[in-house]
């Protein structure tokens, strides 16, 4: 009869990992620390929400399991920081989930958007991953090993998804992963990212302004695939297989997780069923 201790690690596909996420405090970064931990991961919090990223961090268990560090990630030594206090307390960095992110309002006509709410998003979504990325190279080139996600949107495909300044940082989170796919492919460490579709998350329903419910509504009619609806848990998951051994070739990919939004124009009207 197998040990209990073999089959308390049966389908923990990230036992003995070391993780960090940014933005773990909340939405797409909670659902992956809390996924990882369950899958092994000793996990690290970076984020600025306080409240809420020590709290995710204690529900994930004990100090020796995760911790929470206040990280501006468009701040260097901050990053810098988050990255040096992992190897102090856990010994080393496999993963980091470079997925703390912003958006803004969207307005329709290029002349009504500002200077300063462009640089903004771009600050977070673009340097903050350049930088993150950055520090996580830095440990893992040593070691020759190592794993870095960032979270893109659809929008690092397809125009008219989301603001100006959003499109535009997603396109770049896709152009650094490919450049330093190629880059780190030489000491063994993979760089990937997910795309995925629009969902109910704080910073969607902010940006939008709809309530929950109406705004699940919304994306599930202007969405491709029917019948089923993105959630945070989904994303995680695709998180969870590119961070695993399960994906140990796959290398500067974008992983969409969009029900096939981004391969179809609706405009054409193709396939569609007469009602029943």
């Amino acid at each position: 009869m197998a040990s209990a201790s073999f089959l308390s690690t049966i389908g923990k596909r990230l036992e003995g990992k070391v993780a960090i996420v940014t933005g773990g405090a909340s939405g797409i970064g909670e659902a992956t620390a809390k996924l990882f931990s369950e899958h092994g991961a000793k996990v690290v919090i970076a984020d600025v929400q306080d409240e809420l990223g020590n709290s995710v961090s204690n529900a994930l268990g004990s100090p020796s399991h995760s911790i929470y560090i206040h990280c501006e990630v468009t701040n260097e030594d901050h990053v810098q920081n988050a990255v040096d206090r992992t190897i102090s307390t856990f010994g080393k960095l496999d993963i980091i989930i470079c997925n703390a992110g912003i958006s803004d309002e969207t307005k329709p006509r290029i002349i009504d958007n500002m200077k300063e709410d462009f640089e903004r998003v771009l600050s977070i979504n673009v340097t903050g991953v350049f930088l993150s990325m950055k520090h996580a190279a830095r440990v893992m080139v040593p070691t020759r090993s190592g794993c870095i996600i960032s979270t893109a949107s659809v929008s690092s495909r397809v125009g008219a998804a989301a603001s100006h300044a959003y499109c535009s940082s997603k396109h770049a989170v896709l152009g650094l992963t490919k450049n330093l796919a190629v880059e780190l492919g030489q000491f063994g460490i993979r760089v990937n990212c997910l795309s995925p579709y629009a969902m109910v998350t704080p910073l969607a329903v902010k940006v939008v302004g709809l309530e929950n419910e109406a705004f699940e509504k919304a994306l599930s009619s202007a969405g491709n695939l029917q019948g089923v609806t993105l959630k945070v848990d989904d994303v995680a998951k695709a998180a969870l297989f590119l961070a695993s051994d399960d994906a140990k070739y796959i290398s500067g990919h974008n992983l969409f997780i969009d029900g096939g939004f981004t391969v179809y124009n609706p405009s054409l009207g193709m396939f569609k069923y007469p009602e029943s």
